[in-house]
């Protein structure tokens, strides 16, 4: 006997209303309202975050920087694209424990970083790292020199 469209309604919600409630949950477990907020300590919701805050708040840029101002675009629309895409891979490691210790920055967050250390030290710097907006092997990128700025130093 054939299933009705009624059965396979309920299978479907059932789905749905799995896959919204596990992503409410993260959200509200994660604190995600927070991260509309240009706020740090919203970074260091996280346990791997905790040091990165501690260092920031003892680093040379934390006077004049906060986290979204290095690590996120400056204008509207691609501010909020890095941050859904950031907070979805943050939630679904998070959720199924699967990121890497100590956290590691992504290609793309690199070149987010790299755009952001121009956009305020780019004069003093340009011929020094003309052209090297990208991540590419050859580029010459400011956190090859100095790692430490943003977090304080590292051992």
């Amino acid at each position: 006997m054939r299933a009705g469209p009624g059965r396979w309604a309920w299978v479907v919600a059932a789905l749905v209303g799995g896959v919204a409630g596990l992503g409410f949950f993260a959200f509200d477990y994660g604190e995600g309202l927070s991260y509309f907020s240009p706020d740090p300590r919203a970074c260091a919701n996280c346990h791997v975050m905790h040091e990165h805050y501690a260092s920031w708040q003892k680093g040379g840029h934390h006077q004049a920087a906060a986290c979204v101002d290095c690590h996120l675009p400056h204008d509207f629309v691609g501010k909020y694209l890095a941050k859904a895409e950031n907070g979805f891979w943050h939630s679904k490691g998070f959720v199924f424990m699967d990121f890497h210790e100590p956290i590691r920055i992504k290609e793309s967050n690199s070149e987010i970083l790299q755009a952001s250390c121009l956009r305020c030290h780019g004069e003093f710097v340009h011929e020094l790292v003309s052209g090297s907006r990208s991540v590419n092997e050859d580029a010459v990128l400011c956190v090859h020199c100095h790692r430490g700025v943003g977090h304080g130093a590292r051992y």
